[in-house]
């Protein structure tokens, strides 16, 4: 059996909070006795989650059994998915801005073999659907849960109850296009349709103050799918939750 040295692109301060997740877990009562020591099983999992490798050519580096393994990567998914910060203590930080930004962005993913819930037809990719909220200073506030690709924006936003939130916590919320219609405090631009005339010079202009306005809190979304964490899961869609909340260990390491 041949071995050779690999890279996982990520910091140590993810691997330093998983591998907290894990031994926090392993103080609870009754709980079982594990083979590899926190911080190995950490990096075990990220490079499942990252790199796509297989069960079983982890199961062999790390001198574990295939059943073992999969257990171990289980186990630390339910753990970073329990993690993600809800949605009422997104709305308290959101309710301290000027205004958000809201977006989404589909994240790639292998084919499955239920593959149609997860083919966008925008994109024409199979991918998964993340909502964003961002700050003027496009500082990542909230990223939602996976969704399937073929689920619209506005859709997964109400299926999140973000918009409620929102209107909720009175918070102004600038979103593109795609969310006409979403009501409450999302403001979005003039669009054209094919049965409606050219717009005017006035709708022109705010469409332009709008697209200003959106500039800098997007750097969120593009810093979500530029990052090489979620360039393209190749894992399991329905752990695309974990890895959204990977990226958010990633990016927010400073406290606000």
């Amino acid at each position: 059996m041949l071995s050779y040295p690999a890279a996982i692109p990520l910091s140590n301060h993810t691997l330093v909070h998983l591998a907290d997740l894990i031994r926090a877990e392993r103080t609870r009562p009754r709980s079982r006795w594990r083979r590899l020591e926190p911080g190995r099983q950490a990096l075990l999992v990220l490079a499942h989650l990252r790199n796509g490798d297989t069960h079983a050519r982890l199961a062999v580096g790390s001198g574990i059994s295939h059943s073992t393994a999969r257990r171990y990567i289980r186990e630390a998914v339910d753990l970073l998915a329990g993690s993600a910060e809800d949605l009422r203590a997104a709305g308290e930080r959101a309710a301290r801005l000027a205004y958000a930004v809201l977006d989404g962005t589909l994240v790639p993913i292998d084919r499955v073999a239920d593959q149609k819930p997860y083919f966008s037809g925008k994109h024409r990719r199979h991918g998964v659907n993340v909502q964003i909220l961002a700050d003027p200073a496009g500082r990542l506030v909230w990223a939602s849960p996976a969704l399937p690709g073929a689920v619209h924006d506005p859709t997964a936003a109400r299926a999140h109850g973000l918009i409620d939130m929102l209107t909720t916590n009175d918070v102004t919320a600038f979103a593109d296009k795609a969310y006409q219609g979403a009501g409450g405090t999302v403001r979005t631009p003039f669009k054209r349709h094919a049965t409606r005339q050219r717009l005017s010079r006035d709708q022109n202009a705010v469409n332009r103050a709008h697209a200003r306005i959106r500039a800098l809190g997007e750097r969120a979304v593009s810093l979500l799918k530029g990052r090489k964490i979620l360039l393209k899961l190749r894992c399991c869609p329905r752990r695309a939750t974990a890895i959204v909340v990977l990226h958010h260990i990633e990016t927010c390491r400073q406290p606000r």
